[in-house]
């Protein structure tokens, strides 16, 4: 183990050399948390401001006095909207729909005909549609303000039209709503350890071996074991301290919050940032093993960049897993690394128990993953040391 520590001094000391990629590595976890939660209020708050918009937008208001006389007894205020309306929703530029009055609407009001009122939207504008269920809500009201005129005219009673009473219950807790939106927040903590570990991984296997460093360090009298742990402890360490840093940079992050609503639903103390260094550092510990067993078979530093494509593309793919399945969780889904841990940290964002035994599969696979991974590195330095 003194042989160990040596190397893996040995390799802090050339990781903190190379500063400028360092210092990247760092600071992009310490300032992901703030910019994502800083980024999800901002898109929170302006899709409140849109639904508690009080304007509207309609091209022929002019033909619809009482649609007009409506919307202004709703302190909604009205805009004419543009002659060139339709290609302005196509090219985004309108934040909302346009309501559509035809000539004849009145009059057919009057005839007692069903007039139509078009609400023009474009899917593919998020701005406009986020706006129509507001402005048909609009709508809708208006609709029945003139039914239950003419029920009150010919003297019915309006409560005829619904002999039952409908309300809903939403069972759903605040912060399982909440995690709708911040459910994107471990998979980039995912990514940031991931990327973090990768050029020190890559370093200290392919690029020394590029350097000529590696086969002078197999001379040495240290065994090949103690120099694998001692490289692995050092790449495992820069992947533990950016997934220490990102967790704990969403707990000052939340002050940041422009939205009212996600700021009340999301909580992140110290509960949960243990949680998710439960769950991410052995995960740091085993992709450091993997990339560094990858990387040890390449003679180059671009080539081993090359080769750990497949673990990236990998991890990266693992989590969508869940976001395809619409069935929900799988027991397991805890047996495949990355994705056990977005699943469980999830389950942390929405306030959800799980037990020990959900939280020792995912360590126990990324145990197993990281020995077998250590044992293959010094066989590969045990079989270069004898050549």
């Amino acid at each position: 183990m003194s042989d160990a520590w040596t190397v893996f001094a040995k390799e802090v000391r050339d990781a903190l050399r190379d500063r400028r990629t360092l210092l990247a590595a760092v600071l992009s976890s310490v300032l992901m948390g703030p910019l994502l939660l800083f980024g999800l209020s901002v898109l929170v708050a302006g899709s409140e401001e849109r639904a508690e918009a009080l304007d509207i937008m309609v091209a022929g208001i002019e033909h619809a006095p009482s649609l007009r006389n409506f919307l202004e007894r709703q302190t909604l205020q009205i805009t004419t909207a543009p002659a060139d309306y339709e290609r302005e929703l196509v090219q985004r530029r309108l934040a909302g729909p346009v309501v559509v009055v035809k000539p004849d609407f009145e009059a057919a009001l009057t005839r007692g005909e069903r007039p139509l009122l078009e609400v023009v939207t474009s899917s593919a504008n998020p701005r406009a549609a986020a706006a129509v269920r507001r402005v048909q809500r609009v709508l809708q009201g208006f609709n029945q303000e003139l039914a239950l005129q003419r029920l009150t005219y010919r003297g019915v009673a309006p409560a005829l039209l619904q002999p039952t009473r409908i309300e809903e219950r939403d069972l759903a807790d605040p912060r399982a709503r909440a995690a709708q939106l911040t459910g994107i927040l471990p998979f980039f903590v995912l990514m940031a350890v991931l990327y973090g570990a990768l050029n020190a991984a890559l370093d200290t296997t392919a690029g020394e071996r590029e350097r000529g460093s590696l086969e002078p360090l197999l001379t040495t009298p240290a065994s090949p074991i103690a120099l694998v742990i001692g490289k692995w402890a050092a790449v495992a360490s820069v992947g533990m301290l950016i997934a220490v840093l990102s967790c704990l940079s969403f707990m000052p992050a939340q002050s940041l919050m422009r939205s009212e609503t996600l700021a009340a639903l999301f909580r992140f103390g110290p509960r949960e940032a243990g949680l998710f260094l439960a769950l991410l550092l052995p995960l740091a510990a085993m992709l450091s093993a993997l990339m560094m067993t990858i990387a040890i078979r390449c003679k180059t530093f671009k080539e081993a960049q090359a080769s750990n494509t497949v673990v990236m593309l990998l991890v990266t793919l693992l989590p969508l897993v869940s976001l395809f399945d619409d069935g929900g969780e799988r027991p397991w889904h805890l047996w495949l690394p990355a994705l056990a841990q977005v699943t469980l940290m999830g389950r942390v964002l929405r306030g959800d128990a799980f037990g020990a035994a959900d939280l020792l599969v995912p360590l126990a696979v990324a145990a197993v993953a990281t020995a077998f991974c250590l044992v293959a590195i010094a066989r590969r330095l045990r079989a270069a040391a004898t050549r």
